[in-house]
C-alpha cells in the first residue's frame, strides 16, 4: 500500500485529522516559537508578575514575572523528548523481551513471570519507586519509564511472535536452514510492526502523563527544568491568583495526550484487517 493512500485512509477520520494537525502545530511550537518570538523563558520581571494574557503577553506571566507561552514552548521540547525516548527504549526493549520469550520456548515461561511480576505494580507507583531511588533528573526519569513500560510492549510481542513462529513462511525458512537472527529480522520483526507502532504511540502518551504526574509530586526532572509538568507543580499555589499560570500547561499536556491517543487509535484501526473495511 503507497503512503499517500495510507494516509488519505488514515485521515478519512476527521478526529484522527485534528489529532495530527494538533500534534504537528504543539511541535512546531516547541521548536520554533520561542526562537521566533525572541522571548527568554527564564528572563524574570517582578513587576509584571502574575500579568494577565495580553499583546505583550500571550498567556499572561508566572509568579516570577516569565512570559508564559515562552515557557510552555521551551518546555515543550523538554516534555516531548522525555515522551520520545521514554517510546524509543520501551519499544527497543519491550520488542527484544517479547521476541524472545515468544520465539524460544523455553525461555517463555521465565520471562513471561518476570513480565507478569513488572506489570502487577501500577505504574505510577513502580515510577515513583526508581525515581526516588535514582534521584531525580531528566535521564533517570526516562529510565524509570522505560522500565515501566517495556512490559507492556514485550507481552504485545510476544503474543504476536507466538502466532507469527507458526505461520507457513517460519517453518519453510527453518527448513532451508535459515539462521535464527536471520528468522527473527526479515521473517517475524516485519510482521510485528503493526502492533509496535500503536503501543509506541500510546507510550509516547502515557509518558507525557507520566511526567508530568512525577513532576507533580515532586519526585521528577528538577524544579529547574521547565517541563510542563514542573510549570504545573511550582505554579498550582498561585492558580487562585492567576488561573493561566496552571491552565496553559496543563492544556499542552491534556491536548497532546489526547492527540497521541487518538492517532494511536487511527493507526490501530488502519492496520487491523478487521476494522480496516470500515475506515
Amino acid at each position: 500500500m503507497q503512503m499517500p493512500l495510507i494516509l488519505r485512509k488514515l485521515f478519512r477520520r476527521r478526529i484522527v485529522l485534528a489529532a495530527a494537525i494538533t500534534l504537528v502545530v504543539v511541535v512546531l511550537v516547541s521548536l520554533f516559537a520561542g526562537p521566533l518570538s525572541g522571548l527568554d523563558p527564564n528572563e524574570t520581571a517582578v513587576s509584571q508578575r502574575l500579568s494577565q494574557p495580553s499583546t505583550a503577553h500571550l498567556l499572561g506571566t508566572d509568579e516570577l514575572g516569565r512570559d508564559l507561552f515562552a515557557r510552555i514552548a521551551f518546555g515543550g521540547r523538554y516534555s516531548l523528548t522525555i515522551a520520545l525516548l521514554t517510546a524509543v527504549g520501551s519499544i527497543v526493549a519491550g520488542t527484544l523481551i517479547g521476541l524472545i520469550a515468544g520465539f524460544f520456548r523455553r525461555l517463555d515461561a521465565p520471562v513471561s513471570r518476570v513480565v507478569d511480576a513488572m506489570m502487577s505494580f501500577p505504574d505510577i507507583l513502580l515510577a515513583i519507586a526508581l525515581v526516588g531511588i535514582l534521584g531525580p533528573s531528566m535521564l533517570n526519569v526516562v529510565f524509570a519509564l522505560v522500565l515501566v513500560y517495556t512490559p507492556r510492549v514485550a507481552r504485545v510481542v510476544r503474543a504476536s511472535t507466538l502466532v507469527v513462529r507458526e505461520l507457513l513462511f517460519v517453518e519453510a525458512a527453518r527448513a532451508v536452514g535459515v539462521s535464527t537472527l536471520r528468522i527473527l529480522w526479515r521473517h517475524i520483526l516485519p510482521n510485528l510492526m503493526s502492533p509496535i507502532l500503536v503501543q509506541a504511540s500510546f507510550i509516547f502518551a502515557y509518558a507525557i502523563l507520566a511526567e508530568a504526574a512525577l513532576s507533580f509530586l515532586g519526585v521528577g526532572v528538577p524544579p529547574e527544568i521547565p517541563t510542563w509538568g514542573t510549570m504545573v507543580a511550582g505554579s498550582q499555589q498561585y492558580a487562585h491568583q492567576a488561573l493561566w499560570i496552571v491552565l496553559f500547561p496543563g492544556l499542552a499536556i491534556i491536548l497532546t495526550a489526547l492527540s497521541l491517543q487518538l492517532l494511536g487509535d487511527g493507526i490501530r484501526d488502519l492496520l487491523d484487517p478487521r476494522l480496516r473495511k470500515s475506515m
